[in-house]
C-alpha cells in the first residue's frame, strides 16, 4: 500500500523525468520519438524509484532504454536540479520498459479477429512479472 507521501513524490519524479527524457531525445536527434513515463513506484523509505517508460515507436525502446541506463547519473543530477526545493534526497533510479500498450494492442487485434490467439498461441506471449 502506497502512502500519500510516496504517491506525491512519485508524481513529482514522473513529471520531471518525462520532461528530462523527452528533451534529451529531441536534443539527441530522435525527433518523432515519443517517450512517456507511465508509472513510478517508490519504496517506503524513498530510496529507490522504479520508473516505467513507454516508447513510441516501440522498435526504438531497447536502444533508448540502454541509453537511459548508461546516462542514469546525468538523469539523476538533472532531476536533483529540478526537485531541490521539494526533495531532500533524490532516490536511486531504475528504468524499465512498459510494454502494456503493446500488450493491449495485441489483445485488441485478436478481439477484432485480425489475429486469432486460439489458432496461434504464440500471438499472446506470457507476460513477465516485474
Amino acid at each position: 500500500m502506497e502512502t500519500q507521501r510516496q504517491k506525491k513524490i512519485a508524481g513529482i519524479i514522473q513529471k520531471d523525468i518525462a520532461d528530462i527524457l523527452q528533451r534529451a531525445a529531441t536534443d539527441g536527434g530522435l525527433k518523432g520519438t515519443l517517450i512517456s513515463v507511465s508509472k513510478v513506484y517508490i519504496t517506503t523509505d524513498l530510496s529507490i524509484a522504479k520508473v516505467y517508460i513507454s516508447v513510441f515507436p516501440n522498435n526504438k525502446a531497447k536502444e533508448l532504454l540502454d541509453g537511459i541506463n548508461s546516462n542514469q547519473s546525468l538523469i539523476k543530477h538533472a532531476l536533483a536540479q529540478r526537485t531541490k526545493n521539494q526533495l531532500r534526497r533524490v532516490p536511486e533510479l531504475s528504468f524499465y520498459h512498459d510494454d502494456s500498450l503493446e500488450y493491449i494492442d495485441k489483445i485488441e487485434k485478436s478481439l477484432k479477429g485480425e489475429e486469432n490467439p486460439i489458432e496461434n498461441r504464440d500471438l499472446l506471449a506470457k507476460r513477465k512479472k516485474s
